[in-house]
């Protein structure tokens, strides 16, 4: 049953989110990411987990490049398979090629150092008041983030994705706070 709640709720942001364009998206990351870079746990960081942002989701590129230029390592997901991501690097626009998915993904080493990882920010499809994530379905993050252990997980979203609650299984995994 959860699976149909959650494909269900998956396709009303979806709905949602085509209410805008994606300048319409890049303007209401603004406050977000501003959020974001005042947020003292990452101004505490050296090491931190973002992503490269999907067309619908908060925009994140030139965050990923300012935290970069102050010397933050900064970390992105890759797209391995249908059921596993991993860590690699940012070391620059120069340094990406496009996914099967679409998606920017620097190229280089795996990074697998995730104890070192002080900040991580963690997009979805939605997130409620208690904290849970709902993904996109794959569940990469939710078999990823338990191994950040050290990392303060924060989740980011446009106020239309954050809801009262969403379903969950025992195998989602919550952030430590909610953007949106």
């Amino acid at each position: 049953m959860e699976q149909n709640e959650k494909s269900l709720l998956r396709k009303e942001v979806r709905v949602r989110k085509k209410q805008f364009t994606e300048k319409e998206l890049i303007a209401q990351s603004e406050p977000l990411i501003k959020r974001v870079l005042s947020h003292p746990r990452l101004q505490e960081a050296k090491t931190v987990l973002l992503y490269n942002s999907l067309a619908d989701e908060v925009y994140t590129h030139d965050l990923i490049q300012q935290l970069h230029q102050e010397g933050k390592r900064v970390l992105l997901p890759v797209v391995m398979s249908d059921t596993e991501m991993e860590l690699r690097l940012y070391k620059g626009q120069d340094f990406f090629k496009s996914s099967s998915y679409g998606i920017l993904e620097p190229i280089g080493e795996p990074f697998t150092d995730f104890s070192s990882i002080e900040f991580a920010l963690i997009p979805g499809m939605a997130f409620d008041s208690q904290k849970n994530r709902l993904g996109r379905g794959k569940g990469y993050y939710d078999r990823f983030l338990p191994l950040l252990i050290n990392a303060y997980k924060v989740g980011i979203c446009f106020p239309f994705q954050f809801l009262p609650t969403i379903p969950t299984e025992p195998t989602d995994q919550r952030v430590d706070e909610c953007i949106y």
